[in-house]
């Protein structure tokens, strides 16, 4: 979905809305919210929520009371109140939803500092910010640079100026703590401006940043993914995925944060399918588990010094191996339960195009044979029709020698004469 702003140019690559998401209309935005309460009315002597959602750059968001009573609507830019100055913005959501919102990322309704919208941006407003917004990135690099030459175990990830431009507020990543104290002053003294560092994590700078997953799709933390949960080691076992940290890194480096989506079906799957550290004991020898199929209840046993030998059970009969075992029984040997299972190998597809087949547009093979016999029959035909091979037809001038055997005799007429 995106905003009428986003079409194509004249040499068809897309335009875009050149502001980095923050488009008017509100539908290429980072971590937006749909208002589904937008088309309710409220009841007779309710008054609508007075709180308003206000996005900043890369998807930071706050919340701001509406004292002056303005008509605010999802995509209006405001001036906002900041530490020092003002701050702009663009309203992402308004009305009751931003109650629900409020509540749930905990954010009080009765703060000790109350923070306010101060008006809708003016033009001057608007242009003093998106002067600030360009400047960004040339700054970052010189950033970047002063932080090398200072030798820092730090980096730079994004700069985010004040609406009115009083503050710069610069994002960064570090490992270790990091003395920054010299970096301001270089900055103070190059810039012109007051300096604010924040240490982000590298989950959040991927959210910031943005880009695009392994899966083809943009990252969850930037597009829809507000909350970021721990992701162990042991959620890529139970899903039995390779331990490989260049398939389970994501781009901020750490595990990513799909491996934590499907991991509660897993566990529930886990919790009726029997532990493979779990050996079976029978009276042809004890078996090893080797394989687990968690969704369709199978299991893989091999016995000890026969391990190229796999046995196939169900996890039902694999629980039931395992309580006769602490009965102290065994049984005769995993092949009975093996026999028992049944397969079903043969598969059979659905047609979902319909009568057409999938060679419907290539060409029969039969075509050529057919060709190639009529030819070869030809061939026949024309060599049996031939006639046979003749003086006259192999030698060019057997007419002329039988003229010379008719004139002979003439000659010898006129030569008696």
């Amino acid at each position: 979905m995106a905003c009428g702003t986003c079409s194509t140019g004249k040499d068809g690559q897309p335009k875009g809305c050149k502001s980095n998401g923050t488009c008017g209309t509100d539908s290429c935005n980072k971590l937006t919210v749909f208002d589904w309460l937008a088309n309710m009315s409220l009841p007779n002597g309710e008054k609508p929520f007075d709180w308003v959602e206000v996005r900043f750059k890369n998807g930071r968001k706050e919340y701001y009371k509406n004292t002056e009573n303005l008509t605010l609507a999802i995509g209006d830019v405001v001036a906002t109140q900041a530490q020092s100055g003002h701050d702009i913005g663009m309203v992402t959501l308004s009305g009751e939803l931003v109650r629900v919102q409020m509540k749930r990322k905990k954010v009080s309704e009765k703060p000790e500092v109350l923070q306010k919208i101060y008006r809708k941006a003016s033009q001057k407003d608007i242009d003093i910010w998106s002067e600030a917004r360009d400047r960004e990135e040339a700054m970052k690099v010189k950033a970047r640079q002063f932080a090398i030459d200072l030798k820092l175990k730090m980096k730079i990830s994004d700069i985010e100026f004040q609406g009115d431009a009083s503050k710069a507020t610069f994002y960064y990543t570090a490992e270790e703590r990091v003395d920054f104290r010299e970096l301001i002053k270089l900055f103070a003294r190059e810039f012109r401006t007051r300096i604010e560092m924040k240490q982000v994590g590298f989950r959040q700078e991927a959210a910031r940043l943005g880009g695009i997953g392994s899966c083809g799709r943009e990252l969850c933390c930037s597009t829809w993914l507000t909350d970021f949960r721990s992701v162990s080691t042991s959620a890529a076992r139970y899903q039995q995925l390779s331990l490989n940290p260049q398939k389970l890194a994501g781009q901020c480096g750490k595990l990513k944060c799909c491996l934590n989506y499907e991991l509660d079906s897993y566990l529930d799957a886990l919790k009726s399918i029997p532990k493979p550290e779990i050996k079976l004991y029978t009276q042809k020898g004890t078996a090893v588990c080797q394989k687990t199929d968690i969704f369709q209840g199978h299991l893989w046993y091999a016995y000890e010094g026969e391990w190229m030998n796999w046995h196939k059970i169900t996890k039902d009969q694999a629980n039931e191996i395992i309580a006769l075992n602490k009965k102290k029984q065994k049984v005769v040997s995993l092949e009975e339960y093996a026999t028992e299972l049944i397969e079903d190998t043969k598969t059979e597809f659905e047609n979902v195009v319909g009568q057409d087949s999938l060679t419907r547009f290539d060409s029969p093979k039969g075509n050529k044979k057919r060709k190639n016999n009529r030819n070869s029959r030809n061939r026949n035909n024309k060599s049996n029709n031939t006639p046979k091979n003749t003086n006259k037809n192999n030698n060019p001038n057997s007419k002329n020698n039988n003229n010379k055997r008719r004139r002979k005799p003439q000659n010898n007429k006129n030569n008696a004469k």
